[in-house]
């Protein structure tokens, strides 16, 4: 196993076992006042909160890396391709299931509101857009197009072609829209880490970062290695 690669395995178990603490936590103090803290009901997120949002939407972002992470488990038998894969699945599977806890904590709706557009939550941003251009760019230079909802998330057209490429094509295909997925969720990651106001949450969103950028290393190494190259 390559060095790279048990760094982002150790990373990726580190931000798993830091959320699942931090959950707890949070689970323990907004459910209740403790000492000087305020009342619970202060504390809770709006359905409209920078909180809630992220919530609500790195979920389902979530959702999909763990779909292709499967899919291409099933496409190839290069064991790097797959033991990556393992660890995305395992790791993003964990964020979410914390992800969607917290709104049933807050009693919030999963879903984005009627009428609301995606990631308006990240409107706030400090460098006055919620994002980069291009395939993993923000609210301000993505529109929402054949089944992808957020920067970096796959098209149906391109989960089809996953699903059908076999081999070489496939860890390729993966690799590029990983690399595609990761960075629009280290865009979320860091505008929650900037806009949210839940502590445990904030330091969940860091941690996404942090792991989701060295896992970005090692899919350009990856590829590389594939004489590919992530998509422009």
């Amino acid at each position: 196993m390559s060095p790279r690669l048990r760094r982002t395995q150790w990373l990726a178990g580190s931000v798993v076992a830091l959320a699942l603490v931090c959950a707890g936590v949070a689970t323990v103090a907004t459910a209740r006042g403790d000492g000087n803290a305020a009342p619970a009901a202060a504390r809770t997120p709006s359905a409209d909160s920078a909180d809630a949002g992220f919530a609500r939407e790195m979920a389902v972002h979530h959702q999909q890396a763990v779909e292709m992470s499967f899919v291409v488990r099933d496409r190839t038998k290069d064991e790097e391709v797959r033991r990556l894969a393992y660890d995305i699945a395992n790791t993003q599977a964990n964020q979410r299931g914390m992800l969607l806890g917290w709104l049933d904590l807050w009693e919030l709706p999963k879903t984005t509101p009627a009428g609301q557009e995606p990631m308006a939550w990240m409107a706030g941003r400090h460098d006055g857009h919620a994002g980069h251009g291009g395939h993993g760019g923000g609210a301000g230079a993505f529109e929402p197009h054949d089944g992808a909802l957020m920067p970096g998330m796959a098209t149906r057209t391109e989960l089809k072609q996953l699903g059908a490429a076999e081999g070489g094509k496939a860890e390729v295909l993966f690799l590029q829209l990983m690399t595609d997925h990761h960075q629009g969720g280290v865009t979320m990651a860091e505008g929650c880490a900037e806009l949210c106001a839940v502590p445990a949450e904030k330091r969940l969103a860091r941690g996404m970062v942090e792991a989701q950028q060295a896992e970005l290393d090692l899919m350009a190494d990856m590829l590389a290695a594939r004489g590919a190259a992530p998509r422009p």
